[in-house]
C-alpha cells in the first residue's frame, strides 16, 4: 500500500531549476603574469637601486660643494675623488687600510669567540646565564673609547690596544643577540633536541645555534659596526699600531695639514669597506643561511 504524500510547507523555499555555465576563453581575460620589461627587469636588481642612490647623494655634494665655493670646509666631489685615486696610486692609503683591517680581523675573532663562550655558558648553566647578564648590563653601556687610556696603560702604543677596545666592541653586542635568539628557541625544537640525547656543546651547534642564526647574524652585524668605527676612533686617538698607522691615523694626519680633500678621501674609503662587508660578505651569508632556510623573506 503506497504511503500518503505530504504537502509541502507554506514557508519551505522555493525550487531552484538547475543551470550550466559554459567555461570562457581563458585567453579574453588576458596574461596572469607578463612579462617584465628591460628597464622594470634592472630595476629589480637591488645594486642598481642602490648604485642610483648613491650616484644622487654624489650630484647632491657637488652641488652643494660648487654653492659653498670653499674647498676647505666641503671640497667637491670631483676633488675628493682625485685625491682619493692619487691616495691610492701614489700615497700610502691602501698601506694604512691593510694596517686597520688586519687590527680589526684579530679584534673582531676574539670577541666572536669569547661572545660563544659566554653564551655557551649562559644556556647551558645558570651560574653561566646569571654570568652574562650582570657582565652585559655592566659593559654593555660603557662607550669602548673610555677604556683608551687604560688600555694604553696596560698594553701601551700598539695593537694590543686596538685589540682590546675592538674586543669590547664586539663582544657585548653579540653575546647579546645571540643570548635574546637562544632564548627565543621555541620549546619544541629544545625538546626534539633533548631527546636526541644532545647536551652541551653539541646542543648549542645542532639545535640553538641554526634556529637562533637570524639573531646571530644580526648581532653579527652590529659588533662589525661597533668595531670599524672603535677601530678608526682610536687610530685617530692614539694614531700609530706597531710600526704604520692605520685609516685613522691617516685622516688623523690630513686634518692637522688642512687637506679636507684627502680626509674626506679616507672618510670615503671607510665607508667603501663597510658597503663591501654589508653588501658582499654579510649579505651572501644571509643568502646562504636564513634565506635558504625559509627563515626570512
Amino acid at each position: 500500500m503506497a504511503e500518503p504524500r505530504h504537502a509541502p510547507r507554506a514557508d519551505a523555499p522555493a525550487a531552484r531549476s538547475d543551470f550550466e555555465v559554459a567555461p570562457k576563453d581563458a585567453g579574453v581575460i588576458g596574461d596572469v603574469a607578463r612579462p617584465l620589461g628591460t628597464w622594470e627587469r634592472i630595476a629589480n636588481l637591488t645594486w642598481f637601486r642602490r648604485l642610483v642612490i648613491l650616484a644622487a647623494l654624489a650630484l647632491l655634494w657637488e652641488i652643494n660643494a660648487r654653492w659653498m665655493n670653499s674647498p676647505l670646509l666641503l671640497p667637491s666631489f670631483g676633488e675628493v675623488m682625485r685625491a682619493w685615486f692619487e691616495s691610492l696610486t701614489r700615497g700610502a692609503l691602501v698601506d694604512r687600510t691593510l694596517t686597520s683591517i688586519g687590527v680589526l680581523l684579530q679584534g673582531y675573532a676574539a670577541g666572536l669567540f669569547l661572545a660563544a663562550v659566554l653564551t655557551t655558558l649562559a644556556v647551558s648553566t645558570r651560574v653561566g646565564a646569571d654570568l652574562l647578564s650582570t657582565l652585559t648590563a655592566m659593559f654593555n653601556p660603557l662607550p669602548a673609547i673610555a677604556l683608551l687610556p687604560l688600555a694604553l696603560l696596560w698594553f701601551g702604543l700598539g695593537p694590543r690596544s686596538l685589540v682590546f677596545v675592538i674586543i669590547h666592541s664586539v663582544l657585548w653586542a653579540v653575546a647579546l643577540n645571540t643570548h635574546t635568539g637562544f632564548m627565543a628557541v621555541s620549546e619544541t625544537l629544545r625538546m626534539a633536541g633533548q631527546n636526541y640525547g644532545l647536551r652541551g656543546v653539541r646542543y648549542v651547534m645542532k639545535i640553538l645555534i641554526p634556529a637562533a642564526f637570524p639573531s646571530i647574524l644580526a648581532g653579527m652585524k652590529i659588533g662589525w659596526a661597533f668595531a670599524w668605527r672603535t677601530l678608526i676612533a682610536a687610530e685617530m686617538v692614539f694614531g700609530v699600531s706597531s710600526r704604520a698607522g692605520g685609516l685613522g691615523w691617516f685622516i688623523y694626519e690630513h686634518r692637522q695639514q688642512m687637506d679636507t680633500a684627502f680626509v674626506f678621501a679616507g672618510l670615503l674609503t671607510v665607508i667603501v669597506i663597510g658597503l663591501l662587508v654589508e653588501s658582499v660578505i654579510f649579505r651572501t651569508i644571509e643568502t646562504r643561511t636564513v634565506r635558504r632556510w625559509g627563515m626570512q623573506r
